[in-house]
């Protein structure tokens, strides 16, 4: 499973770490990828979406259901 998310497509970025000494390595910049219910399609599953597409509303979460109540019979 790719580190994408699967509303904006956002992906892994490249880069430096620099030390005070100004060395020089490679490294990775990952995107904060959550696990979250949607409704996509009209279809409650399961997607990879970054914290920026939840946060602006991007994502549809699901209504959670309701448990009904039996009521006492008096």
């Amino acid at each position: 499973m790719a580190m994408e998310c699967e509303i904006c497509g956002k992906r892994p970025m490249y880069g430096h770490n620099i030390s005070h000494a100004h060395n020089v390595t490679n490294r990775r910049f990952n995107p904060n990828l959550q696990v979250v219910k949607a409704v996509m399609n009209g279809v409650v599953k399961k997607i990879r979406a970054c914290t920026r597409c939840i946060r602006s509303g991007k994502v549809v979460k699901p209504v959670k259901r309701q448990i009904p109540v039996a009521k006492a019979s008096a």
